[in-house]
């Protein structure tokens, strides 16, 4: 609103006041008579599509015709308009477009700069404080030549009295609205029919009439109440006519995702969270059809997983029949041949089983050696529904699912699970993560439960039946050993019967958690516990000759301790000759035991592996170990260990694969720089950076990165020393992205404090000097990209702001981002754009997409989700409702995709299950054969992947 008066207070002022509150109303009540008269045109439209808005003996204009008075726009109306349509305020001139009919872009632009005003408003709607607005696109609506002054006037100047700024105001906007009724009529000239079934009102509503005098006037006969009348009338006739209901017509409220093209077909806008978003289509389309609309041909394949998930969770490794280890990491486990061994020459290799849609929570391995057992955790699909807990029991070997035990029967997850040994795996024991913690037992052939009981409220962290009796089962956890005797029940459903036994701790000290236990060839038992001690339990003789529950608190007790480690002791197993190895917390000790636990030989795993988390016997002396830290190690108790799989151990974000090699950098909040190499499937090195990393690139020439942190701090480092050879700080907020330009000469960083800082790069990358900054989003940057020549910058941010920057002019926001429609971008990693904009899934809240990366040869786009998928689209994806190829595996978001420089792969990031997947890319862009069929949705059945 525009200010009057001096600073001293009066009736003026309040008169002032007054007026200014009156013209906001007004204001509003034309913005809906606008909306409700561009609704009432399109329902007429669809209702009769060829009707003209002119008379049906009336010609259009001819091309030379002067664009003083078109055909059809009322006489009182000004020629000169205000454009709403292409976000801009400046003030147009109406012509009549010499261009073909359809989505044609018009002339190029007239020769020469043109006046501006001073405001500024980027395509996703959000004001900018500083820069002008855009003057719109040539063609259709071309910018009127301003009057000849020595001042003009700019549009927020006082030059006009406060009197009449109000209805200038209201000029504009009716003048705006007139100009809608014409744009709308010449769409329908461009047909060349008329429409001699349109309904009664239609004409009254398509004559030229004086709309600056119908709104403006209350004391009009139609006034704004009749009017909004008729043209309610107007959609209720449309509706009768079509015999259907009215297609929404509205932006809709938050979370909605809805495009619609404007009436030149110069432009595409979409809506996040009700905020319009305007993408202009370049010249070079001339109709959205000819675009590619369906799936890619390009399929992906699990190729590798990079990872272990040995921080929280346990029963999480073994060693099957084959000599392949098994373990689990996200929604995936993994059979990994350790190199030199089945695998054969050229190393190890990776298959997944990947039939579990939530992250797998723990493992067990039939006795047969083939058959696995894997738990899920409950979780929520992409609408919020809660998905059930379940138990896969499936081949190795084919890795087909053969069984699905207990949907619908736990809550929250499987914490532990254990087949039967005396019985050649007849059964499967399971325990939940419900409060109660409910044991139950099942048929693992029919998958039917027979048993069922409450165990504790406690914490149950492993479970097991003794090998050498199925009746008897223990649980261990949060203070307590418990010793359960099962009744089959005749093998009824439902007819078995669990009857518990504590164990007693007696003089000993009870520690706090119990965490392992292992049963002795002899049918002792031993516990590690929180205390770092091993307990030797065995069964009293009077318990042995008093059948039933008498006695059941005094039946089982410890007989013999031995300290073993300094901290909690994580894991025990049984290895073939009867030894007994446990892995330590706190000290990172393996130790092996022999009988009357004495010590025979130890180990100590290094600090940056962490703690032993589980233990896993190979062929002859080897060893598996897994650790706290994610990583799998592999050897024996005198050579020492080295790392085979290894992996992040918090959320990731950052992602860059390198310009000319296979490799690629990760980062994230467990303040680890991780280099790995995509063809050795390693990791190449790590450094810690002390903070978290966010963001991070590659300079063109490969030799130094550069890492975005969460303080504001960036780093760039050299690849080949790990030495920091640039350390800076630009604001106090977190760094979102880092870009280098295609030359290598610049350096881009988006910063949450609303920024993109520019800095000039020297030759090998290792210098770096302030050169400007880019200022003008009205939010945290999220997304930028550089164009193929090096000069300009396309950027994304929290507000669904899309900007366009010219660094090589001095770092300038664009004014008019029609210009930019034509540019060609040396990467597309920004998530709104008319290229991708096709991408976004319907009732997007504008967050459910976070990263999103064009493949080098520019065939197809992959994009990272926030319901752990990944998404493979054609290129360009300018359909709304684009369909895709989805790729599960992921347990979290997924927070960051990008392609390696040869496109033949894609890696991409989980955020709080910390995998890293590295797809391989099939078909047209890859190796492999093209599916006949692509499917937009894969299908988990086989629930498998078998790629070596």
């Amino acid at each position: 609103m525009d200010g009057a008066g001096g600073p001293g207070e009066g009736p003026a002022q309040e008169a002032l006041q007054s007026l200014s509150r009156r013209l906001q109303v007004q204001e509003k009540e034309m913005e809906l008579v606008k909306a409700a008269l561009a609704e009432a045109l399109r329902l007429l439209r669809l209702q009769a599509p060829s009707t003209s808005l002119q008379d049906p003996g009336t010609l259009g204009p001819p091309r030379d015709s002067s664009p003083a008075a078109p055909p059809g726009l009322p006489p009182t109306c000004s020629p000169s308009l205000v454009s709403r349509g292409t976000q801009t305020e400046a003030e147009m001139e109406v012509e009549p477009s010499p261009g073909p009919p359809g989505l044609s872009n018009g002339p190029p632009a007239p020769p020469g700069g043109s006046e501006e005003p001073s405001g500024t408003q980027s395509e996703g709607g959000g004001s900018s404080s500083s820069g002008t607005g855009s003057p719109g696109p040539p063609g259709i609506l071309r910018l009127a030549q301003p009057p000849q002054r020595t001042d003009t006037p700019r549009r927020n100047s006082s030059s006009s009295s406060p009197s009449e700024r109000p209805r200038q105001k209201l000029s504009r906007k009716a003048a705006s609205s007139a100009n809608l009724l014409l744009r709308s009529g010449s769409t329908e000239r461009k047909k060349g029919t008329s429409a001699p079934g349109a309904p009664a009102v239609y004409p009254a509503l398509c004559q030229p009439l004086d709309l600056l005098h119908l709104i403006q006037s209350p004391r009009h006969p139609w006034g704004v109440g009749g009017l909004m009348l008729f043209i309610g009338q107007v959609r209720k006739q449309a509706q009768r006519g079509r015999g259907g209901k009215d297609p929404l017509s509205s932006p809709g409220g938050p979370g909605s995702r809805r495009s619609n093209y404007n009436l030149e077909g110069i432009s595409v806008k979409m809506f996040l969270r009700g905020r319009p978003i305007t993408m202009y289509i370049p010249s070079g389309i001339r109709s959205l059809e000819e675009l590619p609309s369906g799936p890619p041909p390009e399929t992906l394949s699990l190729d590798w997983v990079y990872g272990y998930r040995g921080r929280d969770s346990r029963s999480n490794l073994f060693v099957l029949r084959s000599g392949e280890v098994v373990y689990f990491i996200a929604c995936v486990v993994v059979l990994y041949r350790p190199g030199g061994g089945p695998g054969g020459p050229g190393g190890g290799g990776q298959r997944h089983y990947r039939g579990h849609t939530d992250c797998v929570r723990c493992l067990a391995v039939h006795p047969d050696g083939v058959r696995v057992a894997s738990g899920q955790t409950a979780g929520v699909d992409k609408d919020g529904k809660p998905l059930q807990p379940v138990v896969h029991v499936w081949d190795s070997e084919t890795l087909l699912k053969l069984q699905e035990i207990g949907l619908g029967a736990f809550e929250r997850g499987v914490g532990a699970l254990a087949f039967s040994v005396a019985d050649q795996g007849a059964f499967l024991c399971v325990v939940d993560d419900s409060n109660e913690h409910m044991l139950s037992v099942w048929d693992c052939s029919r998958g039917t439960k027979l048993a069922e009981i409450k165990s504790t409220n406690d914490s149950v962290l492993a479970v097991g039946f003794n090998p050498r009796d199925s009746s008897s089962i223990v649980t261990s956890g949060k203070s307590h050993v418990h010793f359960w005797n099962w009744n089959g029940g005749t093998g009824v459903p439902g007819n078995g019967t669990l009857t518990r036994k504590q164990g007693v701790f007696g003089k000993y000290k009870k520690p706090k958690f119990i965490p392992c236990f292992v049963f002795l060839p002899d049918g002792d038992i031993l516990t590690g516990d929180s205390e770092g001690n091993i307990l030797t339990w065995g069964r009293s003789l009077s318990d042995s000759r008093t059948p039933g529950r008498g006695g059941a608190k005094e039946t089982y007790g410890i007989v013999a301790q031995a300290h073993a480690h300094e901290g909690s002791i994580f894991a025990l197993c049984l290895r073939r000759d009867g030894t007994v190895l446990s892995g330590g917390g706190r000290d990172r000790r393996l130790v092996q035991w022999g009988p009357g636990l004495v010590a025979l030989q130890e180990a100590e795993i290094p600090e940056h592996f962490g703690a032993v988390r589980a233990i896993a016997e190979g062929p002859g002396s080897e060893l598996l170990v897994g650790t706290t830290k994610n990583a799998l190690l592999r050897g024996d108790l005198a050579q020492g260990f080295s790392p085979v799989i290894q992996g992040h151990t918090d959320e990731l974000w950052g992602l860059c694969t390198h310009p000319f090699q296979n490799r690629f950098l990760t980062c994230g909040h467990d303040r680890q720089l991780c280099l790995w190499d995509g063809e050795g499937h390693a990791l190449a090195w790590s450094i810690d950076l002390k903070e978290t990393g966010l963001c991070a690139d590659f300079h063109p020439s490969g030799a130094v990165v550069a890492v975005g942190l969460n303080t504001g701090r960036w780093l760039v480092l050299d690849t080949e020393t790990r030495e920091i050879v640039s350390d800076i700080t630009d604001g106090n907020e977190q760094l979102s992205v880092v870009r280098y330009s295609p030359d290598g000469l610049y350096l881009a960083i988006g910063s949450h404090d609303n920024m993109i800082y520019i800095y000039s790069v020297s030759s090998d990358g290792a210098k770096s000097s302030r050169f400007g900054r880019c200022v003008g989003h009205s939010s945290f940057i999220t997304h930028l990209d550089w164009s193929k020549d090096g000069n300009f910058i396309m950027s994304n941010s929290g507000d669904y702001e899309i900007l366009y920057w010219d660094v090589a002019g001095g770092c300038k926001l664009l004014r008019n981002r029609y210009e930019s429609r034509d540019r060609e971008w040396a990467t597309y990693t920004c998530v709104l754009g008319f290229h991708v904009y096709g991408v976004w899934p319907d009732g997007s809240d504008g967050t459910d997409i976070n990263s999103l990366c064009r493949s080098h040869n520019e065939r197809v786009v992959a994009v990272a989700d926030d319901f752990c998928k990944v998404h493979l689209f054609q290129y360009p994806c300018a359909h709304a409702k684009a369909p895709s190829l989805v790729y599960g595996g992921h347990g979290s978001h997924v927070t960051s995709v990008r392609f390696t420089h040869d496109d033949s792969h894609l890696i991409s990031l989980g955020g709080k299950d910390a995998s890293i997947f590295q797809w391989r890319v099939l078909g047209a862009g890859g190796t492999g054969p093209v599916p006949t069929t692509p499917s937009r949705t894969p299908s988990l059945s086989p629930a498998s992947s078998l790629d070596v």
